[in-house]
């Protein structure tokens, strides 16, 4: 049978962007044929899922049953109660929107026969929809949730396996209707420049940092490193960057490519990435960086957090209680990607920064010391760059396989 991965090959695009010619066609004559597209994406979803994969497409059914579960019992209790809806309830809602993910996060350290996995392909990515549903109901900001379109949404093939993330609200305005034939036309013209965009960014530039100098690197620093206790060498240098440029290449490049089939099929899902590598400091950073798995964080931690800590008085002294906040808000996204040191490292790490250039540019305000120039400004982004590169070498685990003798690819 043919398994096809998103965005894996070139030849999956030719697939897809045959079967999606009538929906283009029908976009560009005023009409959304939503049967047509939800028979599209449940068979690209399929070929997903199916072959040895066959488990996975399992679970994910299983998953979004039980998200409905979840969701739509949530629903009605706040209809019946109204605004008498108790705190535990939606916290229990939340709890169990986060419980399939949670376990599978928590499976890689509990002994189990090799093989036997929980998740599937894009189950952080449906909980990060299903939970920011669950919140915004509470809200009110979200005053009913359709199941149809609720469907439509966690299952949007584009973006199923890696986002970007949508809402909620955003999304179903989108697929309410069809864009007028102007702004269609448009839609084609980003479409069409997002798609090679990613090819160059993911097929080339990812496909040479990744495939072709990244192993060489890594075998040099461990290679070099081996005469002395740490197991450091310039060539480390070599791979933090490599990495680095790999990593945004890849991911920016797979981000794009989901942009641009949602654009061809008259949905704006929004951007992942604003040149990151041009902030100025390590906040500005994660404003271009993953910006919505980012925004997620800001909207449904540290702001969530930072509220329930002013409401119950724990931390008087606001600019004390954002950096905690920021602290609780890079720990619980370091855990999100896995049960490892290197992880809660560079989750850590990251809070700690954000912390610093926070106390920086207050006691700069205050005190007045350095004056905006192109050379502050070009400083800023080198130390930006190269402190969000360090992070990335932590990130990558390969100082796992250095400092513990880990083969790598483990």
């Amino acid at each position: 049978m043919i398994n096809l991965q998103p965005y894996e090959n070139p030849q999956y695009f030719i697939y897809l962007l045959l079967a999606l010619l009538p929906l283009i066609i029908g976009l560009y004559f005023g009409k959304r044929f939503k049967t047509y597209e939800a028979i599209v994406s449940l068979a690209f979803i399929f070929l997903i899922f199916d072959a040895d994969k066959w488990v996975q497409g399992v679970t994910l059914i299983c998953y979004i049953v039980y998200q409905f579960l979840v969701t739509f019992a949530y629903q009605h209790y706040r209809r019946k109660t109204g605004k008498g809806n108790k705190t535990w309830v939606f916290c229990l809602a939340v709890i169990l929107a986060i419980l399939p993910v949670a376990a599978v996060k928590i499976w890689p350290v509990v002994p189990h026969k090799p093989g036997l996995d929980l998740g599937f392909l894009g189950i952080s990515y449906l909980t990060f929809k299903t939970v920011q549903v669950v919140m915004e109901l509470r809200d009110g900001t979200i005053k009913k949730v359709d199941p149809v379109m609720y469907v439509r949404f966690l299952l949007f093939f584009p973006t199923i396996s890696s986002g970007p993330i949508d809402r909620y609200r955003r999304f179903a305005k989108d697929f309410d209707k069809a864009p007028s034939r102007e702004d269609y036309i448009k839609d084609l013209g980003y479409a069409v420049r997002y798609l090679f965009q990613g090819f160059l960014y993911k097929f080339l530039l990812g496909w040479y940092f990744g495939s072709q100098l990244l192993p060489y690197l890594k075998l040099q620093a461990i290679t070099m490193g081996k005469g002395n206790f740490l197991h450091l060498s310039w060539w480390l240098l070599g791979v933090m960057y490599c990495y680095s440029m790999y990593l945004f290449f890849d991911f920016a490049g797979y981000s794009l490519f989901a942009v641009s089939i949602s654009y061809f099929m008259g949905i704006h899902t929004p951007m992942n990435f604003n040149k990151p590598f041009a902030a100025h400091n390590i906040k500005e950073f994660w404003n271009r960086w993953h910006m919505t798995l980012s925004f997620w964080f800001r909207d449904f931690i540290f702001m969530r957090f930072t509220f329930f800590a002013m409401k119950k008085r724990l931390i008087k002294n606001r600019i004390r209680l954002s950096h905690v906040a920021y602290l609780v808000n890079f720990m619980v996204m370091a855990v999100w990607h896995g049960l490892t040191w290197y992880y809660i490292v560079y989750g850590l790490y990251h809070a700690l920064a954000i912390i610093i250039n926070d106390i920086w540019l207050r006691f700069k305000k205050k005190h007045k010391l350095v004056k905006h120039t192109r050379f502050t400004e070009a400083v800023a982004i080198f130390v930006t760059f190269n402190a969000v590169c360090l992070s990335f070498l932590i990130f990558s685990g390969f100082l796992n396989n250095l400092w513990f003798n880990v083969p790598l690819g483990k």
